[in-house]
């Protein structure tokens, strides 16, 4: 765990230094916004059953100020059961995976501070797949279409604000479990 911590930090540290500069929200315009991470899948029950995977987003920007921003996406999450350690679980093969295709909107609130510029996002969307919630306390196969709730948290760094580090979020009520991400995002502007 600290080994992957390191890699990820040390990874963060030269894209920020190196990457090409990008204006991104908090400043005006439009803007497309790409990230990749490691996905969770989580269910409502206090368990230690999870799953995790592959998560990846696009975002068309629209940045109306440099306080609030109006973000359409789309994006995929693909979990698998995590080994269980628990021998009793491990024998009922309890798991809680997601494997979708995530579309809809979200407004990000970002207070713009130079370099560092934490924000707050919420929205509304629709996921196409199926998730798997098989805990002790339940037992929900959901597939086709499905609301969710996106909410994130993060911070959009760099000098004009181009790399975003984000823990992501969609809340499926139907399906019991909660879908996420820990996210690295780049930002690149159109037309500029």
């Amino acid at each position: 765990m600290i080994s992957t911590l390191r890699i990820f930090f040390v990874i963060a540290l030269f894209t920020i230094f190196l990457s090409n500069p990008a204006k991104a929200q908090p400043r005006k315009g439009r803007f497309i916004d790409v990230s990749v991470g490691m996905g969770i899948s989580a269910p409502y029950d206090d368990v230690n059953i999870g799953g995790s995977g592959f998560y990846t987003q696009g975002e068309y920007v629209f940045g109306l100020t440099r306080w609030v921003g109006i973000r359409p996406y789309a994006g995929i999450i693909i979990t698998s059961p995590d080994g269980i350690t628990d021998p009793l679980y491990q024998q009922q093969g309890y798991k809680v995976t997601s494997k979708a295709f995530l579309f809809g909107g979200k407004a990000r609130i970002c207070a713009p501070i130079p370099w560092v510029a934490p924000y707050f996002e919420i929205g509304v969307g629709a996921s196409i797949g199926s998730f798997d919630t098989y805990t002790p306390f339940t037992d929900i196969k959901k597939s086709g279409l499905l609301m969710h709730i996106p909410i994130s948290i993060g911070l959009a760094l760099g000098r004009k604000h181009n790399i975003d580090v984000a823990f992501t979020y969609y809340d499926h009520p139907s399906a019991e479990q909660t879908s996420g991400a820990v996210a690295i995002g780049f930002t690149f502007p159109i037309n500029q």
